[in-house]
């Protein structure tokens, strides 16, 4: 019987490879927070250094630089851990502003090639050379890759390094950015394609988790080019159950699928509490912190929202002072309630509001509603404010049939005009006094959005 997975001769089924000059770049910084720093302090260069949530013990490592890493120092590891494991390692909390800073003059570097400059996260783009000046100068990408390069360096320093990959496709470009880390050049075409598949494992595999990864070996394909060659049907059938099946079977191929933009659903805020408590007054603080947090970016984006949610995040069996009050089987209701979740215990409620939320004093009042409402089932962990049902927004005409709400949303703008200039939470409202050290400052490596 014919292996149902692949087409004969190692051609998969009815699907070509894109023979096209590849024309998509991906570029990523190597170690981007670490590598940064490192850029801004030489005394640190050469040296493992790791960049934290915060410098206590139980604060986790965002990112580490190669010389961490080569000591088993990742994302995830704890600080007490990673101090154990290198006794000298440098320990830095993460500086927001410089790596906005880094970002911009990344991205100044790439629009001097192209306008088709998409960023992918704080410290990636990808890049559409196709019609670009270079190419119709017949400028290989190789050579534009290696010139980009240097420029980076011009720009943001000699301490900092890229990987650039080429490819036909977002997918290929990406893959081939991580062959040869750091500060790696690698193209990928239809004539070397199936030998980068078999040089590589299929969590090398940009997308490719460890369920995709087990779920790929539980149909018998266990590498890249099992992949590669398996039937597009098969994958949807029997891998993916959905037509993303047919989607990875392009991508594999050279075809472009992820160049689809989406649109913005939900724009939250977490923050995880460095001194645990259930005093609802101090937890009404730094309630409002996070809605002037996510307030300020509802307004950047020119969005108002519909609903918010609140989430709140008990500590953990070992750390709770009454671990008996823990019920890790309870089930979350619709409405609100308790959910229990890889072994810590949730409060969580989100409600539509009659009226769109844009300026953060009616933030704060639809999640101090929510706080009100709360059972605590111990000290508090991590609070969570999100805000969904997203719409563009026009702040003078939501305040049409109400002059107190267009007073709040002019009053709103002008505070954020004023926070632009003089710097995050200059103008703030009284509860929030004294907080300036507390949630701060941060950039998700996928909160380019709000950048």
């Amino acid at each position: 019987m014919a292996n149902p997975i692949s087409a004969q001769s190692g051609q998969s089924l009815a699907m070509p490879i894109n023979r096209a000059e590849p024309h998509i770049m991906h570029i990523d910084l190597n170690s981007c927070f670490s590598t940064i720093e490192q850029q801004a302090n030489p005394l640190i260069r050469n040296k493992p250094v790791a960049v934290a949530a915060y410098k206590h013990d139980r604060g986790v490592v965002l990112a580490a630089s190669y010389e961490a890493k080569a000591m088993g120092i990742k994302l995830g590891t704890f600080v007490r851990d990673a101090r154990q494991i290198c006794p000298g390692i440098v320990v830095l909390m993460p500086d927001a502003a410089k790596y906005r800073e880094a970002h911009k003059r990344f991205r100044e570097v790439l629009l001097q090639y192209t306008s088709d400059v998409v960023p992918k996260s704080i410290d990636e783009f990808v890049i559409n050379f196709e019609g670009s000046d270079a190419l119709r100068q017949g400028r290989g990408l190789e050579v534009v890759g290696y010139e980009i390069k240097e420029q980076i360096k011009e720009h943001l320093g000699e301490y900092v390094t890229v990987n650039v990959g080429v490819g036909p496709n977002r997918f290929l470009a990406k893959l081939a950015a991580g062959l040869h880390k750091p500060d790696g050049l690698d193209v990928i075409t239809h004539e070397n394609l199936r030998d980068v598949l078999a040089s590589v494992g299929l969590r090398d595999l940009p997308g490719i988790n460890h369920r995709f990864e087990a779920r790929l070996r539980a149909a018998g394909i266990g590498s890249p080019l099992d992949f590669f060659d398996a039937d597009g049907k098969f994958l949807k059938n029997f891998v993916f159950y959905s037509k993303l099946g047919f989607y990875w079977q392009k991508r594999l191929h050279g075809w472009e699928v992820d160049n689809r933009e989406f649109a913005r659903k939900t724009i939250g805020h977490q923050y995880a509490l460095q001194n645990k408590t259930s005093d609802r007054d101090e937890l009404a603080r730094l309630v409002m912190k996070l809605s002037e947090k996510v307030g300020r970016r509802l307004r950047h984006a020119g969005l108002q929202a519909g609903g918010l949610h609140l989430s709140i995040r008990f500590v953990k069996p070992g750390e709770a002072e009454h671990t008996e009050q823990y019920h890790p089987d309870l089930s979350w209701h619709e409405k609100g309630g308790f959910s229990g979740h890889r072994r810590y215990l949730y409060w969580q409620e989100g409600h539509k509001t009659p009226h769109p939320l844009y300026a953060t004093q009616d933030i704060y009042v639809a999640a101090q509603r929510l706080l009100n409402k709360a059972v605590f089932a111990d000290r508090v962990s991590q609070l969570s404010v999100t805000l969904y049902d997203l719409q563009p927004t026009n702040p003078e005409q939501l305040g049409l049939f109400e002059e107190q709400t267009l007073r709040q949303k002019r009053l709103a703008t002008a505070a954020d005009a004023a926070n632009d200039r003089y710097g995050d939470f200059t103008v703030v409202p009284a509860i929030m006094a004294n907080m300036h050290k507390v949630i701060l400052d941060r950039v998700a490596f996928g909160g380019i959005r709000d950048l």
